[in-house]
């Protein structure tokens, strides 16, 4: 995405370019963090349904382990020009447990069906409840886009 230089975007349009960006990004930071271990981060491709971001992971990686733990998380879209971070809390599926229309989703996205491996897979389940969005340092005022999961006009 190009930056617009100083321009600054309204409410509406950091929401619209927002949603344009979850809907076509293919990858997302995912954040993590165990109360005695700490920090831990990686990157994981994910699905935007309109509502939720699902991701799918090793049933037994650290980001598992950690989601079970401490459900908070941030995710973060890659362009450090275009910031996009969301914060929220997972939710967790096994494969055999996952929702039918978000998995096929995924697999229809990422040509990838994590549930005809012979691992166990988790898929991971993140709606926001906070999301941020700027481009430098004109748009750092204003660039809570939601709060509390619902947008903000």
């Amino acid at each position: 995405m190009q930056t617009t230089g100083n321009a600054r975007r309204g409410a509406a349009e950091r929401r619209r370019d927002t949603l344009e960006r979850l809907a076509a990004e293919r990858d997302v930071w995912v954040s993590t963090a165990h109360p005695e271990r700490g920090p831990h981060q990686v990157p994981l491709w994910f699905l935007w349904d309109g509502r939720a971001l699902w991701m799918c992971t090793g049933a037994t990686s650290v980001t598992a382990r950690n989601v079970r733990d401490e459900p908070r998380v941030r995710l973060a879209l890659p362009d450090t020009s275009d910031v996009v971070l969301i914060q929220g809390e997972a939710e967790c599926f096994s494969d055999d447990e996952v929702p039918g229309a978000a998995a096929e989703a995924f697999t229809a996205k990422f040509g990838w069906d994590p549930r005809a491996e012979d691992a166990a897979y988790l898929y991971v389940r993140v709606v926001p409840r906070t999301v941020r969005a700027w481009r430098g340092e004109p748009e750092l005022r204003g660039r809570v886009v939601m709060r509390d999961g619902e947008w903000q006009e």
